[in-house]
């Protein structure tokens, strides 16, 4: 059974280029030990919050702090139950909190958790910020966004670009926070392979950036550097929402593995399951009738009969009688009965719900890098003189990758190009603040 110390991550996040606060927050809780591997695994979250004034921001990090400390906390239940539990908790605080406060009423957030065990990746869910494994130049969408687009999609009949048009993209039908109950969609276990890479993400970088461009960072790059690609694919795009991404890839360790000896994970706490009524149990009722009309029919024939018939139908009157006494016992006793807990499970080797919900080639191709390269083209004349001239020869270099067939060395010198961009970008934001820090407090200016 692997220990769980192979996996590789990194996590980024950035306020975007038109927000005044970043709304998004994110969590990693890592496995102190093997035997916390095998039971709570790595957890990772992305949580996007809604809501005016700071609302937005204080119900992502209730999210970010509260859900991985619950469900670290929780050792009796399984972890697909225990996930469900410490979101379906959290939900409550939130919701409380938005309550309480005419500032904070409405607030909420998405929440995206995965979990990295033995038996797999599973994945709890609300909202539409996102899960992708990319396994060779596969990238599948393990959760499913509960948005207005999507439902369209794939309840209105729609193609993807069909529902993009036909409805606002920010408009999400399920999120944590504004009700005191939400429905938790719990994905998984899926079977984890040796450099499977996992991406979550807000929907700051999947607005941005294509879910193939999302999978050829992620194959060609470690996870430091896919991260810190993607989030200056979506800065040079324009940002216009805060942007949260981690990149966590699987080790030999986080192989999945079941053993014989595996139990199934119960999946509820064994609630009463009380129906409506009692249902009225017709075959028994038919089977009583039935084996009383027959003890009759044997008795009124015993009656009458005569030597070796005597004795049989005797036997068959009992037979008969006992049966029909029986069977109506047992209907008495069934409506006397008290609904005892039902405890579901999950056995080992199935999954919860329906996902991967999409799936795309994500390998190298001229069309694909093609993208990247008119993108940062066309950012170069944002750029300071020193940095355009770099970002000039990096674009020519990678077109250059791209005509030779050369296309890691392309995604390479991409990833050079948009550090670039952060940086720049980084910088402007230092000196803007800077200028704005010493209005408002002219003394920092003063001769000394």
């Amino acid at each position: 059974m692997g220990k769980g110390t192979t996996l590789v991550h990194c996590d980024r996040t950035d306020i975007g280029r038109r927000r005044l606060k970043n709304q998004d927050s994110k969590a990693v809780l890592p496995p102190s030990s093997p035997q916390q591997y095998r039971t709570r695994g790595w957890l990772f979250l992305v949580a996007d919050g809604m809501g005016a004034h700071a609302a937005g921001e204080m119900a992502s990090a209730i999210a970010a702090e509260r859900v991985p400390l619950l469900y670290e906390k929780d050792t009796q239940r399984s972890p697909p139950l225990k996930l469900r539990h410490s979101i379906e908790h959290v939900n409550t605080e939130i919701n409380a909190q938005g309550e309480s406060a005419s500032e904070c009423k409405g607030m909420g957030t998405t929440c995206t958790v995965l979990a990295i065990l033995p038996r797999g990746a599973l994945v709890g869910h609300i909202g539409d910020s996102r899960v992708y494994r990319i396994r060779g130049r596969t990238v599948e969408q393990l959760s499913r966004d509960h948005s207005l687009v999507w439902e369209l999609e794939t309840a209105g009949g729609m193609t993807r670009e069909q529902a993009a048009g036909a409805a606002p993209k920010n408009i999400i039908t399920r999120s944590m926070g504004p009700h005191p109950r939400v429905d938790v969609d719990i994905e998984g276990p899926f079977p984890i392979e040796e450099n499977d890479v996992f991406v979550l993400c807000s929907d700051g970088l999947s607005g941005q950036v294509a879910d193939e461009e999302i999978g050829l960072f992620a194959t060609e790059l470690d996870p430091r550097d896919s991260a810190a690609a993607l989030l200056g694919l979506s800065l040079v795009r324009g940002a216009p929402d805060n942007v949260t991404v981690i990149v966590a890839r699987a080790g030999a360790e986080e192989v999945s593995k079941t053993l014989p000896s595996d139990e199934p994970w119960p999946i509820n706490d064994g609630e009463i399951i009380r129906p409506k009524g009692h249902p009225i149990p017709w075959k028994m009722l038919v089977a009583c009738g039935v084996s009383f009309f027959l003890s009759l029919v044997f008795f009124s024939n015993w009656r009458t009969s005569a030597g070796l018939m005597t004795p049989i139908l005797m036997i068959a009157t009992a037979c008969a009688g006992f049966l029909a006494f029986a069977t109506l016992m047992a209907v008495f006793l069934k409506f006397l009965s008290t609904p005892s807990p039902r405890v579901r499970v999950l056995p080992v080797g199935k999954l919860l719900g329906k996902g991967p919900y999409r799936s795309y080639d994500c390998s190298p191709t001229e069309p694909l890098l093609e993208g990247i390269v008119t993108s940062l083209e066309g950012a170069v004349d944002t750029l300071g003189e020193a940095d355009r001239e770099r970002t000039v020869e990096i674009v020519t270099r990678m077109r250059q990758h791209v005509a030779d067939g050369r296309f890691h060395e392309a995604v390479v010198a991409a990833t050079e190009g948009l550090a670039l961009y952060t940086h720049w970008l980084e910088a402007k934001r230092r000196s803007e603040a800077d200028v704005t820090h010493g209005k408002e407090n002219p003394s920092l200016h003063r001769p000394a």
